[in-house]
């Protein structure tokens, strides 16, 4: 049998890597995080990527390895070591590393950004009106790409 997922293909998402469709290096789509506070005693960071931002999706909750709301990373979309969007609410999303693991989330300063990689792309895309397009590790946008809307 053949299964086309004609809007994840173009993206990809941690779901799909997850059941070794791509890798985590293959995911084309990443939501800007912008770190807005910290409970150091809890090891979050607060950050302004919520479930509005990413879809409140957990996609990949029964893989082998949990995302929880999706795996942080650096500007260049390079993952840090255990570190997951461990709870979303509207607005903001909690950064932590995840359950079980060793570490120290990444010391992101207030207003220094982070890409969350989202466990589905298609959910996370539609709650957004546009793509920024960046050119690899450059970081620069390259096109905007409005969102299409509607079926």
């Amino acid at each position: 049998m053949v299964e086309v997922r004609a809007g994840i293909f173009g993206f990809f998402d941690l779901a799909m890597a997850g059941i070794g469709v791509c890798c985590i290096e293959d995911i084309a789509l990443s939501v800007l995080a912008t770190g807005i506070s910290h409970q150091h005693n809890k090891g979050w960071i607060l950050a302004d990527a919520g479930w509005m931002a990413m879809a409140r999706d957990c996609g990949a909750a029964k893989h082998e390895v949990d995302q929880g709301y999706g795996l942080v990373c650096d500007l260049s979309a390079n993952p840090y070591r255990n570190v997951i969007v461990s709870e979303c609410s509207l607005e903001p999303g909690i950064m932590t590393i995840r359950p079980g693991s060793l570490g120290m989330p990444p010391d992101l300063a207030i207003g220094r950004r982070a890409r969350n990689l989202p466990n589905h792309s298609c959910a996370t895309g539609a709650q957004h009106d546009r793509y920024h397009v960046v050119n690899g590790s450059a970081n620069l946008w390259t096109a905007i790409w409005p969102h299409f809307g509607g079926w």
